[in-house]
C-alpha cells in the first residue's frame, strides 16, 4: 500500500462511546495504514458514571475499556509509530497515564504517555465565583449558586493545542480529560502540518472531521435512515478521515468492513447534535454552512472549502448536579377501556401515596400500542408509565414502587407490571454554562514536566447576522397547486436526532436540489409542530444549510434537565427523527414517483 504520510494524515476512529466495540482498536490498527488511532469515551452523562467509580476507587475515575485496548495494540502501534489520542482520562487522566505506564512495562514497552489536565474545575468553582464567573445555565438563565443540589463534576471543554504539544515533545499516547470530542483530530493536523492558532479555516477543516468520527460507526452507516443503502451491517467499519494540509479531507473506512461511506452518512452525522450552523468549538468557529461534499469513489468521500471564524473568548462547561432521584414503574393495560384503566390506576396509586404533592415531579404517559381485536396477547397490551422525581430518596424508591405493587391484586382486570419494584436512580441534573478561556489552566504531563497551554486569544462573539434562520415561510410556494399524494415523511427525506443537554436535536435532509426546495417550504416550525404534536409546547429553532440541502430543529427542555434526570422514554432524542419519517404527508407527485417505482 502506497505511503501518503507525507502529504496526508490518517486519522482513525475506534469508539464512539463508553461501551462501544471493544475490537475495534485492534481492527484498525490492523486493517490498513493509519497514523493517528483516536477514540471518544465521554458524553455527559458519562462523566457522572465516572464520579461514581472514583467514589469507590479514588484512583479510578477514567474509561477502564481503553486500558484493554490498549494492551492489545500498544505494541504495534509503537512499531509503526502510530499515535494514539484520546479522551479516556475522564476524571482522572493523570491516573489514566500511569496505568497505561504500568501496561507497557508489563508488555516489555516504553511508550511516552502523556496526560493532559485542566478541565476539572470542581475544586475551583467557590473561587471563580467569588471572581464573577456565574456558570450560568444555557438554557434557563439561573446561575449556578440559585441551582438546587450539589454540583459533582464540572468540566470546561479544552481544544486541540495541548495534545499538539504532547505530540510535539514526542508523546506516543495522549490521554486527556474533558477534551472536545472533535479535538482529537484538530491536535494532531496542527502538530503534522505545523499550523498556527490562527488558521481558522483549517482548524475548521478538522473540526469538522472529528465531528464526523467522533460517533465511530455513525458516519459509516449506523443509525443511518435509508437503510437500504447499507451493504451490510455485519463488521460495520470505523471512520477513517484522510486530512490534507489545506484542512480538507476524505471521510473513508478500512476495505471489506461492513458500513458504507457516502455523502449521505456523512451529512447525517454532520447533524448530529448541532445547534446553529456555526459550530462552536474552543479552537474555531466552524461554519458548517459552508463545506463542500462530493463523493470520490466507493467509500471516499470528500469534504473540502470549510470556513471557519475566530472562537468566542469563552468555553462551553458540563456541571453534573446531584439534585436528587428518580423512579419509574410501567403497568400494563390489556384489551377493553385502556383510558378508564389508565385513570383507575393513576388514581388508586396516588391516593395510596397521599397525593401528586408528595412528589416534586410527576410524570404519566400513556403509551397506546394496543390494536382492536388483536391476533396476539401482545397486541392487546398499552402501558400507562408513572414516573415521580423528589430530593428524598425514600420517597421514589421502594415507597413508590412498593406501592405500585401492592395495587397487584386490588386493581384494574388483567394488572400486570413490565418489571419488579425497585429504588430508583439518582436524579443528575446537566447545567450546561460557559466560563472565561482565561479562568482555564491546562497543562501537558509528559516526560515528568509540565506545560502550560495558553488559553485562546479573546475574541468577539461570533457574529448572529451570520446565522440562517427562517421561522416561518411567507412567499408564494413553487409547489401551490400541484398534484400530490400522501407518503410517509421518511420516504423522502432523512433525520438524525440527538440529545444536548437538556434540548434536543432534529437534522432533517433531502437527497436532491428539488426535495430540498419542497423541504424548506414545507417544512416550517408551526408545521413541524403540527406533524408531532407534542412538541407543541416547546421553544423550536430553525436552521437551514442549504449546502448540504438540510434542516436542522433546536427543541429547547424536550429532555428536561439532561438524559439523567429526564423523565422521557428516549431521554436521548434517538428516536425523534424516525417518529417524523413515520408521519404522512401530502407532497408534490413530481417527488413521490421515483419512490413508487
Amino acid at each position: 500500500m502506497k505511503d501518503t504520510s507525507k502529504d496526508t494524515l490518517i486519522i482513525a476512529n475506534c469508539s464512539g462511546f463508553l461501551g462501544d466495540r471493544l475490537s475495534a482498536a485492534k481492527e484498525m490498527v490492523t486493517g490498513g495504514t493509519i497514523h493517528v488511532l483516536t477514540g471518544d469515551y465521554l458524553a455527559e452523562l458519562t462523566m457522572a458514571l465516572l464520579f461514581r467509580m472514583k467514589l469507590k476507587s479514588p484512583e479510578k475515575g477514567y474509561a477502564t475499556p481503553f486500558l484493554e485496548q490498549m494492551e492489545a495494540v500498544m505494541g504495534e502501534c509503537l512499531d509503526r509509530g502510530i499515535k494514539i489520542v484520546a479522551n479516556a482520562g475522564g476524571l482522572n487522566p493523570r491516573g489514566m497515564a500511569s496505568e497505561l505506564e504500568r501496561i507497557g512495562q508489563a508488555l516489555g514497552l516504553h511508550p511516552v504517555v502523556a496526560a493532559i489536565t485542566g478541565d476539572d474545575l470542581l475544586p475551583d468553582l467557590p473561587i471563580l465565583q467569588a471572581k464573577g464567573e456565574a456558570f450560568t445555565h444555557l438554557d434557563t438563565g439561573m446561575d449556578l449558586k440559585d441551582a438546587q443540589g450539589s454540583p459533582i463534576t464540572a468540566n470546561a471543554y479544552l481544544g486541540g493545542w495541548g495534545i499538539t504539544r504532547a505530540l510535539n515533545q514526542g508523546a506516543d499516547i495522549v490521554v486527556g480529560g474533558r477534551i472536545a470530542d472533535a479535538a482529537l483530530v484538530s491536535g494532531p493536523c496542527a502538530w503534522k502540518f505545523k499550523w498556527k492558532e490562527n488558521d481558522w479555516d483549517k482548524l475548521a477543516g478538522a473540526y469538522a472531521a472529528g465531528h464526523i468520527i467522533e460517533c465511530g460507526t455513525q458516519a459509516t452507516g449506523g443509525n443511518y435512515s435509508f437503510m437500504d443503502e447499507i451493504p451490510s451491517y455485519k463488521n460495520m467499519g470505523f471512520p477513517i478521515a484522510e486530512m490534507h494540509e489545506d484542512g480538507s479531507f476524505v471521510i473513508t473506512k478500512h476495505p471489506n468492513t461492513g458500513g458504507l461511506v457516502s455523502k449521505g452518512t456523512v451529512t447525517a452525522q454532520l447533524m448530529y447534535e448541532i445547534r446553529t450552523p456555526a459550530y462552536l468549538t474552543p479552537d474555531v468557529t466552524t461554519r458548517f454552512d459552508t463545506l463542500e461534499i462530493s463523493e470520490q469513489g466507493k467509500d471516499r468521500v470528500l469534504i473540502s472549502n470549510t470556513k471557519g471564524d475566530p472562537p468566542t473568548d469563552k468555553t462551553k462547561v458540563c456541571i453534573n448536579t446531584l439534585w436528587g432521584h428518580r423512579n419509574t414503574m410501567t403497568v400494563v393495560l390489556t384489551g377493553l377501556d385502556i383510558e378508564k384503566k389508565a385513570a383507575l390506576v393513576e388514581e388508586t396509586l396516588f391516593d395510596l401515596l397521599g397525593g401528586k404533592n408528595q412528589f416534586a415531579q410527576v410524570q404519566t404517559q400513556l403509551v397506546r400500542s394496543d390494536k382492536e381485536n388483536p391476533d396476539d396477547n401482545d397486541l392487546a397490551f398499552a402501558h400507562l408509565r408513572i414516573s415521580v422525581m423528589d430530593p428524598d430518596a425514600g420517597k421514589v424508591g421502594k415507597l413508590f414502587s412498593g406501592k405500585v405493587v401492592e395495587m397487584a391484586l386490588a386493581s384494574i382486570p388483567g394488572f400486570t407490571l413490565t418489571a419488579p419494584p425497585s429504588q430508583g436512580s439518582p436524579a443528575i441534573r446537566h447545567w450546561p454554562c460557559l466560563v472565561k478561556n482565561n479562568c482555564i489552566r491546562q497543562q501537558v504531563h509528559v516526560k515528568d514536566e509540565i506545560f502550560e497551554i495558553e488559553p485562546p486569544g479573546v475574541q468577539n462573539d461570533t457574529p448572529e447576522s451570520k446565522e440562517t434562520v427562517r421561522q416561518n415561510q411567507t412567499q408564494t410556494s413553487a409547489f401551490d397547486g400541484v398534484p400530490t399524494q400522501k407518503i410517509s415523511f421518511g420516504r423522502l427525506f432523512a433525520t438524525r436526532s440527538g440529545d444536548k443537554g437538556g434540548n434536543a436535536n432534529l437534522g432533517v435532509w433531502a437527497k436532491d436540489s428539488q426535495k430540498f426546495s419542497f423541504l424548506s417550504e414545507f417544512l416550517t416550525i408551526d408545521r413541524l409542530k403540527t406533524l408531532l404534536p407534542d412538541l407543541g409546547a416547546f421553544e423550536i429553532e430553525r436552521y437551514e444549510l442549504p449546502n448540504l440541502l438540510a434542516l436542522n430543529f433546536y427543541v429547547k427542555g424536550l429532555l428536561g434537565h439532561g438524559v439523567a434526570a429526564s423523565m422521557r422514554s428516549d431521554p436521548q432524542a434517538k428516536t425523534l427523527g424516525e417518529y417524523l419519517r413515520a408521519k404522512t404527508i401530502d407532497a408534490p407527485l413530481s417527488l413521490t414517483q421515483d419512490e413508487n417505482k
